[in-house]
């Protein structure tokens, strides 16, 4: 959400669920806070293609049916009725696909004027229930924009002030997360938390060959974390200076020092993948866990 035309849209999945309206009165808000516009998605593809199980596999697919199309199309119109009820001002369109829902979300992920993508993070079981975990997860793995993830459990808190928590490593993705936690915490003017994260190295020395005594030291290691959350935050120091940084430097798993940090009011931006992530799967180790273990909205950039 770092453009500020009136052109540019938050996309949100719609599926009929509570998590899927959390996230469109979410991203209702936020688009009227930003001048963006909002645009709701929701998807009637046939059931067998759902999910990102299926992806590589051979299925015969159905066309929608009516009920198929009649659902969706419900789901639609309330989900935007609903949006303008609580924003007026609201520019909304709408769009009823039959693709995947994750394919029918990166469709308009990739169309002009794009600039978010928002999802809730749980939803039902059935052919329009599909804006759930899964789909997130491929979501966030593929998308060219930000995507954003709400729990469950989260519910629209306007008026409420989170912070910006944003876990830091030195990867490629990890730079762009920072890159939009910064302009996010400077549109909002409120704090930005960097998080970096280290563990001892004997954890890994069995895995890595010798390491020498030295770097066993915790007050080395946590030093040599200190320094390179500091060379990270340098250049975007210099570009958002009104931005109130606390830099954190913990002596635990990512995971745990993102998730004990946050509350539910705050934002979580993390890369889909760090430093030690494997290119077959869809998402690192910290970006899933973060997601399914996050009681607040959470960003994801690759």
């Amino acid at each position: 959400m770092d453009g500020a035309a009136a052109t540019r849209w938050v996309i949100v999945g719609v599926d009929g669920t509570d998590s899927s309206r959390h996230a469109l009165e979410w991203s209702a808000h936020q688009a009227s806070v930003r001048g963006l516009g909002l645009r709701v998605v929701a998807a009637a593809g046939p059931l067998a293609s759902v999910g990102m199980f299926v992806r590589g596999t051979h299925v015969e697919p159905r066309p929608p049916d009516e009920n198929d199309i009649q659902n969706a199309t419900r789901i639609l119109e309330y989900a935007a009725d609903w949006a303008f009820r609580l924003f007026p001002e609201l520019e909304i369109q709408t769009r009823l696909s039959w693709d995947r829902p994750v394919d029918a979300l990166l469709t308009e992920a990739t169309a002009p004027g794009a600039s978010v993508v928002v999802v809730g993070s749980r939803g039902l079981s059935g052919i329009v229930a599909a804006f759930v975990g899964s789909v997130g997860i491929e979501l966030a793995a593929r998308s060219p924009v930000p995507v954003i993830v709400l729990p469950h459990e989260h519910a629209a808190a306007h008026g409420v002030r989170g912070r910006v928590i944003v876990g830091l490593d030195g990867s490629e993705p990890s730079r762009k997360a920072a890159g939009f936690a910064f302009s996010q915490a400077e549109f909002y003017q409120t704090e930005l938390v960097a998080v970096s994260a280290w563990q001892p190295l004997v954890a890994f020395a069995a895995a890595t060959g010798p390491i020498p005594p030295e770097l066993f030291d915790d007050t080395t290691a946590a030093e040599a974390a200190r320094q390179a959350l500091e060379e990270e935050l340098g250049d975007l120091r210099l570009r958002h200076p009104s931005v109130s940084i606390r830099p954190l430097v913990v002596r635990a798993h990512p995971v745990v020092a993102l998730l004990e940090e946050a509350t539910p009011a705050d934002l979580i931006v993390v890369g889909s993948r760090g430093r030690g992530g494997f290119r077959g799967l869809l998402l690192g180790s910290v970006s899933h866990s973060v997601l399914h273990g996050a009681k607040g909205p959470v960003a994801i950039l690759r």
